[in-house]
């Protein structure tokens, strides 16, 4: 079989299993397995080019998808005009005396040297933090007395949620620039260490700052690129089209805007592809796999592995960042307690490893796979163990054991895909040419 008809054929097999949910479950669900499959292969995408081009070993994925995830809010949501007058400007002047406190004492740092330099430095810092603090925790304060029911927050700018995409793409591209700063210089294990560290520090924030994003009360109701069920429900050119297709207007109201959401994820898919696969296929992608390959060569030949890396390392976080403000607006609202390392990492690293690390096709196969198979896996192990235990009697231990273990099915199957196709296709699915 040749490479292009194997590629079909595993692409053709995804397809079918979605359709096949769709058929024997119902297209609703079939939407949103393919719609969060398409946001999955945003973020394969995103680590592929981190891992596959350069072989950088980030497990802080969940960081850069929470940024982006933010961004949404930042940008789509209205802001709150009582927090803004309770404490917004202040909040403003706070951060700023933090980042100028920063700056100077990295200007100390620079400029001195010597015992003079410690003593200044210690010094602006101590300054800093305390004017910061005076300044930052009663607007904190204020803001967040403000109906903290229902806000508590100082909101956003209110722009279209489309445009928080490229904004949070951004904004994760920026954090990445500071950590790429910070921990690039690191061995390939510690650097794993530092950016997993980093990601919670990201989600502590999010978690915990609630004048920023309300923290754990989470911010519900984004704005939304398509239009709401509710209003084509009560559309009478709607109802009768979808009458006239059998279907009752709930129900294709429901398929419509599902069927929306997936054309605009699958643009922005296709336009990252290309751009990655023009970047693989570069000057600038066969010196990144050959960094990948031999850091020790490549240097020899001049090249700035360094600062190479930090390019690679912002422009897969920057594509984290985008498919986290697409999930963001995909579900409506913004969580923090969701970004868990299960979901954000492990499952997008099993995506890149079963598809094929260093390859864009692979990684876009990957994510349609792992997620189609973490989200079937469990209703149809539930109904295997259901069938498997049915001949044993009520209250048997064995028949309780067999249906309890169906909640961890997902781990076992992510396990053992993970394994087959490490024993029989080590390069992945879709191998790197």
């Amino acid at each position: 079989m040749s490479e292009t008809a194997r590629n079909i054929g595993l692409f053709g097999l995804v397809a079918a299993l979605i359709v096949l949910t769709g058929v024997v479950q119902s297209w609703n669900t079939a939407l949103v397995i393919l719609n969060m499959g398409l946001v999955s292969a945003v973020m394969a995408l995103g680590v592929n080019l981190q891992w596959g081009f350069a072989g950088l070993f980030n497990v802080g994925v969940m960081g850069f998808v929470a940024l982006g995830g933010l961004a949404a809010v930042l940008v789509s949501m209205p802001p709150v005009g009582a927090a803004w007058a309770a404490g917004g400007g202040r909040v403003i002047l706070g951060l700023l005396l933090g980042a100028g406190s920063i700056a100077a004492a990295i200007f100390a740092w620079r400029a001195l040297s010597g015992r003079t330099r410690g003593v200044a430095v210690t010094a602006i810092i101590l300054v800093g933090f305390f004017l910061y603090r005076a300044v930052f925790d009663p607007a904190v304060e204020a803001i967040e007395s403000v109906d903290s029911a229902s806000t508590g927050y100082l909101g956003g700018l209110g722009l279209p949620v489309i445009v928080a995409w490229p904004v949070g793409g951004l904004l994760a591209a920026g954090a990445a620039w500071i950590i790429g700063k910070i921990a690039l210089g690191l061995r390939s294990d510690y650097l794993a260490i530092a950016t997993l560290g980093i990601a919670e520090i990201i989600i502590a924030v999010l978690k915990n700052e609630d004048w920023l994003s309300r923290g754990v009360k989470n911010v519900i109701g984004l704005p939304r690129p398509v239009p709401y069920e509710v209003d084509l429900q009560q559309s009478e050119t709607f109802a009768e089209r979808a009458m006239s297709l059998g279907l009752d207007p709930v129900t294709a109201s429901g398929l419509w805007v599902k069927a929306n959401y997936g054309i605009l994820l699958a643009i922005v898919l296709l336009i990252v592809f290309v751009l990655a696969q023009l970047a693989l296929a570069s000057p600038w992608g066969r010196m990144m796999r050959a960094i990948r390959d031999n850091e020790t060569a490549a240097r020899a030949m001049g090249k700035d592995v360094t600062r190479r890396h930090l390019q690679v390392f912002i422009l897969g976080s920057a594509v984290c960042g985008l498919a986290g403000a697409m999930m963001t607006t995909l579900d409506g609202q913004l969580t923090p307690s969701s970004y868990q390392p299960l979901r954000f990492t492990f499952l997008v690293w099993v995506m890149v490893i079963v598809g094929g690390s260093g390859s864009n096709l692979g990684a876009v196969l990957g994510g349609f796979l792992i997620w189609l198979l973490w989200v079937q896996v469990e209703p149809v192990g539930q109904a295997l163990m259901s069938v498997i235990a049915s001949p044993l009697p009520d209250g048997s231990a064995l028949r309780d054991h067999l249906l309890a273990s169906t909640a961890h099915i997902r781990l076992f199957t992510m396990g053992l895909v993970l394994l087959l196709v490490l024993r029989f296709s080590p390069r992945g699915l879709i191998p790197e040419k």
